[in-house]
């Protein structure tokens, strides 16, 4: 049963019905050794007037127990008794919510908690996208501080339908406000389902070494309503082989908040689903590794609807971990944005040049070796430059550059990119930099991966969209907001291939505005927006 490098828990909002003590008992006799423990009515209440003796009595019998816990901040009806949730991170007047999660963050720290777990909030009808991400940064920063002081990790939660509803959105957050070390991600297995463009395989690896926290859950497609597990179609045996990959060692709760009614039943039968399915995906005591490091037979990503069973299993072999010493020399290094493909080249590594002739002689190769490219060459920067390329990015450039040279079919780097978590997908981008003179499909192809990405909120991916393929292909539309999602993002410009052959005026003028609405929302300008400025000012 305990067989995992992580903790079984269950949320205490599927508990409401019991006092927490009870909660506590019944959860322990089912297996679990943690807790997510939700503050407010009927538990822990962060308002009373003893919450801090509340709050060390629980710090006290959870040590006892033997339990981990993490705290969770999701009562609806806590802050306001008639709007569920409100006021939230992205409200004009947020003060009630920041008290109360400066409480949570104080009560954490007296439990001993892993993290607390919190979101950002459905979008005001009265604030827009813009000003809403300004105020969440803004109250996100302030929080980090605090955490920090206090030494208690924030795991910040995509939800469904919520300013930040995406690991990628999360991601990007992070970006934004500089990376703090004391704010990881929280993933509900149930979401993915619903919001995640790569199912919970890729939202899981996206997330990587930032998760701090899993909900685990059923749910359909169509709708936001946590199920028991098998009522929906998450594919939970894919999610558990996606943790072990990642090597997740915190904790796998159980949020069922609407089935009170049924909890200890459900914790019996959600123990029992988790247990068959760790099981089934349990490491073997011989074989090889997975890419990620996981067991054999894990998968790149799983979309939604799409079962792990369906997707081509990944193994590695050949040099690096687990198959022999690794070549410490760089290969070939991708163009700088504004250079031709054939320019500023390093020796090839000798498996990308293996990797790169294997795809020309068979292109059905591409997928594995796409997905082992980052241990067998390393994921090391090629330069010191912000957004540098990475070893692994080169490899799969020339990967990609050998399909199109040997006249492959665009459909397989559109798969690569559409099934590849985030690291394959900007070594599709990169390989489109390196391909000296695209066929018309592949311009084609090509120039809706770009769009794609530039759709995305992941700082990396956008600014790989922006080099040469994009420069010369891109449409004038596309490109201009790809240059200004740029600033919005905080990557800097010099990732932009020819902008000063691009620039015009429309986007000057787009700039011009952009920098207005900074400015009504309180926000300085960044600095990269003055390159644009200054053309709409002559």
């Amino acid at each position: 049963m305990n067989d995992v490098p992580w903790s079984w828990g269950y949320g205490t909002n599927g508990f409401t019905d019991h006092p927490l003590p009870a909660a506590l008992d019944v959860m322990q006799g089912e297996g679990y050794t943690a807790v997510a423990l939700t503050l407010g009515h009927p538990h822990l209440d962060p308002f009373a007037s003893d919450w801090r003796a509340r709050a060390e009595a629980q710090a006290a019998d959870l040590r006892r127990r033997g339990m981990r816990v993490v705290v969770e901040t999701g009562t609806r009806y806590l802050l306001d008794p008639v709007r569920k949730h409100r006021p939230t991170l992205v409200d004009r007047n947020a003060e009630p919510r920041m008290v109360f999660l400066r409480r949570a963050i104080e009560i954490a720290a007296i439990l001993e908690a892993e993290c607390v777990s919190l979101w950002s909030g459905v979008l005001p009808d009265d604030v827009s996208i813009d000003a809403a991400r300004v105020l969440l940064d803004e109250r996100l920063l302030e929080l980090c501080g605090f955490a920090a002081e206090a030494g208690v990790p924030l795991a910040l939660e995509p939800e469904p339908g919520m300013v930040v509803e995406t690991v990628a959105d999360a991601l990007a957050v992070r970006a934004r406000i500089g990376h703090p070390a004391i704010l990881g991600i929280t993933v509900d297995l149930g979401h993915c389902v619903v919001v995640e463009p790569d199912g919970v395989v890729g939202a899981l690896r996206a997330a990587g070494a930032l998760l701090r926290n899993v909900q685990a859950d059923d749910m359909l497609p169509h709708a936001h309503e946590h199920l028991p597990f098998g009522e929906g179609v998450l594919d939970l045996d894919a999610a558990l082989a996606a943790l072990r990959e990642i090597d997740y060692r915190g904790v796998v709760a159980v949020e069922l908040p609407r089935h009170a009614h049924a909890a200890p039943a459900l914790a019996r039968s959600s123990m029992a689903a988790l247990v068959a399915a760790a099981d089934a995906t349990a490491a073997p005591s011989a074989g090889g590794d997975s890419v990620a490091g996981g067991p054999r037979g894990a998968v790149a990503s799983s979309a939604p609807g799409m079962s792990s069973r369906d997707a081509t299993p990944v193994t590695t072999g050949g040099s690096g971990p687990g198959g022999g010493p690794r070549e410490s020399s760089l290969h070939s290094a991708l163009p700088t944005p504004s250079a031709p493909p054939t320019s500023d080249r390093r020796v090839m590594h000798p498996w990308t040049a293996r990797a790169a002739e294997d795809v020309r002689a068979d292109a059905t190769r591409a997928a594995r070796l796409f997905a082992s490219a980052g241990r067998e060459v390393g994921r090391e920067p090629l330069s010191a430059d912000p957004f540098a390329p990475t070893a692994d990015d080169a490899a799969r450039a020339a990967i990609v550059a050998a399909l199109a040279d040997s006249g492959a079919d665009p459909a397989v780097a559109a798969a690569l990119y559409r099934r590849g978590d985030d690291a394959e997908r900007r070594g599709v981008l990169r390989g489109l930099d390196a391909i000296a003179a695209p066929a018309p499909v592949w311009r084609d192809a090509g120039v809706d991966l770009v769009v794609d990405a530039l759709r995305a909120n992941d700082t990396r991916l956008v600014a790989a969209a922006l080099g040469s393929f994009a420069a010369t292909h891109l449409d004038d539309h596309a490109w201009r907001h790809g240059v200004l999602k740029c600033v919005f993002l905080g990557i800097p410009l010099s990732v932009v291939a020819e902008l000063d052959a691009r620039a015009d005026d429309e986007l000057a003028a787009m700039a011009a505005r952009f920098a207005e609405e900074r400015r009504a929302a309180g926000r300085a300008v960044p600095d990269d927006l003055t390159l644009l400025l200054a053309r709409e000012r002559a």
